[in-house]
């Protein structure tokens, strides 16, 4: 299973935004607060609990700088699962989505597809108003 979130403008360069984006505490920033519970976070992971009981936990693996931002899933989620956030730079706005990746049955898929395209389209758009 792949979604893609939808495109956000930010107006900040992309460095910036990189450089928000890479600390695991900022995510907590960008989520919607009546759709997540339990955020806990370190220098390299944050976990949540999404709408629904599905725990999201993302463990930073590697940055592509200033472009690139990769996870994967840890050891509290339901199943494996890769999350990456690609900027790429307008000169002095940012453009950026989130692409998740997850190797899922089915019925698993039905669960999760819609709340998650959802709080990543939800996630962009509050990465917006933080710049």
């Amino acid at each position: 299973m792949q979604i893609t979130s939808e495109k956000a403008v930010v107006s900040a360069p992309i460095q910036q935004v990189f450089d928000f984006l890479k600390i695991p505490s900022n995510i907590e920033l960008l989520l919607p607060k009546d759709k997540i519970s339990d955020f806990q976070s370190n220098d390299q992971q944050c976990s949540f609990k999404a709408q629904g009981g599905v725990t999201i936990s993302l463990v930073f693996i590697e940055h592509n700088e200033p472009v690139k931002l990769n996870m994967k899933s840890g050891e509290k989620a339901p199943f494996n699962y890769t999350l990456s956030i690609l900027l790429s730079d307008n000169g002095t706005e940012t453009q950026g989505h989130i692409e998740f990746n997850a190797d899922i049955n089915m019925f698993m898929k039905l669960v999760v597809e819609k709340p998650l395209f959802s709080l990543f389209n939800a996630m962009t758009e509050r990465l917006k108003s933080q710049f």
